[in-house]
């Protein structure tokens, strides 16, 4: 009897283990030939730099709590964009700090600058709803407290909305400037592996994206009113608005070449803390979208549930194979200690059967999962040196990005579920001031 429970919980070790090394691989080849398509399909021939046949009023907005140290750096360069007609709405959400008091000294040398000032900290949603109340225009673009947006990057925005009545957002392309440290290093990699390759991928192949970054996105502000606005419960608002509006039959849309240099964490704390956020923020998607198949006009969103499903599936299944793979090394090291102590007749010295699993697994896996990662690494930085021609000196310090963000980005997805489960349902999600990692290139 306990035999036959052994094999059964063998068998499924055994296919736990397949997933986890097949689903990465699958998806990396995937997303590397997604993004190859939407490069040379919609962004090989296009010019950095557009001009509009027309030019509609822009608002920017800026949510900023306790931002002192950087405020003004970023709005001063708001002030130089090369676009004719836009205002930037700055909005104080209860700072703490001196970041109302700059922002003041600031509109009163800038006409384009207005600043709203909310009596206490309320979160960026209902920071983004204020100003997208007040907003004197048909478009807003969304960027960090942190982020300093390229100059050419609105023409880029609206040119989507021009050409399509039924684009309601339109994601950029956030730069890391925080490449000081080993961590700040492997994220540059990471947002041209992850953020820029597989939002490439998505648009060619579901035509939808998992997420708007929330730190640099337009949209058109008659869609954001028609979906209700930001969610003032939702973690990651990114990630929300960016469902409402594709479940609504908005386009969302990615363009490369609209930049936001933006800060990042740099130390180990901020970082778990970053992704522990992320990773309720997608399970909180799950939860609240789950009710979607009951109505067949969602099903182009679909393929993106299923697809972060798997993603969840995969670090939990991870875990389970860690755990195994524990196990059997204790069994192994207990073994070993009864032969050596010679108290009685050990069994096999040989490790137990959670090591016949890698039958399952090509010869040389790890050199085939490692010579993947690296080329999609190599694959993303290539697309995106076009807009940072420093990125390849970085693409030597990607061979650390398996050992350690797959384990973070693991484990805060494993801390999320229960955390995500036991969170107080309508709970407003206010914000701290993050790790921003040290600031020069």
């Amino acid at each position: 009897m306990i035999e036959s429970i052994s094999q059964n919980v063998l068998h499924v070790v055994q296919l736990l283990l397949g997933f986890t090394y097949y689903y990465p691989l699958f998806m990396a080849y995937l997303w590397t030939i997604g993004a190859l398509w939407f490069y040379f399909r919609y962004e090989y021939r296009n010019p950095k730099i557009i001009r509009l046949p027309e030019n509609p009023k822009v608002s920017i907005v800026v949510p900023c709590f306790n931002e002192e140290d950087h405020v003004r750096e970023v709005i001063g360069h708001l002030m130089s964009m090369n676009y004719p007609n836009y205002e930037v709405l700055a909005v104080n959400d209860g700072s703490m700090d001196k970041t109302g008091a700059i922002l003041n000294e600031m509109a009163r040398r800038h006409p384009r600058l207005r600043v709203i000032h909310q009596a206490k900290n309320q979160g960026k949603s209902v920071a983004l709803n204020t100003a997208a109340y007040l907003a004197d225009s048909d478009y807003i673009i969304g960027i960090d407290g942190d982020a300093l947006l390229d100059h050419n990057a609105i023409p880029l925005f609206i040119q989507h909305f021009l050409s399509e009545s039924r684009v309601g957002a339109v994601t950029g392309n956030p730069r890391i400037r925080t490449r000081s440290t080993l961590l700040g290093r492997l994220q540059v990699g990471e947002f041209s592996s992850l953020v820029g390759l597989i939002k490439r991928a998505q648009r060619v192949f579901y035509r939808q994206l998992f997420t708007a970054s929330g730190v640099i996105t337009a949209f058109r502000r008659s869609a954001v009113q028609d979906v209700g606005y930001w969610s003032q419960d939702m973690l990651t608002e990114d990630m929300d608005i960016t469902w409402k509006l594709q479940l609504r039959g908005w386009d969302v849309r990615f363009e490369p070449r609209a930049l936001a240099w933006i800060l990042m964490p740099e130390t180990l704390n901020g970082l778990w803390k970053q992704r522990l956020r992320w990773a309720m923020g997608g399970l909180q998607i799950i939860g609240k979208y789950k009710g979607m198949f009951l109505d067949w006009r969602t099903y182009p969103v679909w393929p993106l549930f299923f697809e972060h499903i798997l993603s969840v599936l995969w670090a939990c299944s991870v875990t389970v194979v860690l755990a195994a793979y524990c196990i059997d090394l204790t069994v192994y090291i207990y073994q070993v200690t009864i032969i050596v102590s010679d108290v009685s007749n050990a069994p096999e010295t040989s490790s137990s059967s959670v090591n016949s699993m890698t039958s399952l697994l090509p010869a040389y896996s790890g050199v085939i999962i490692g010579t993947t990662c690296l080329l999609q690494m190599l694959v993303s930085l290539l697309l995106d040196c076009r807009y940072d021609h420093q990125l390849m000196r970085y693409y030597i310090w990607t061979i650390w990005y398996p050992f350690g963000f797959w384990l973070v980005n693991m484990f805060t997805v494993i801390v999320a579920i229960p955390k995500t489960l036991l969170r107080k349902r309508g709970l407003r999600a206010r914000w701290v001031s993050p790790d921003r990692g040290i600031t020069h290139l």
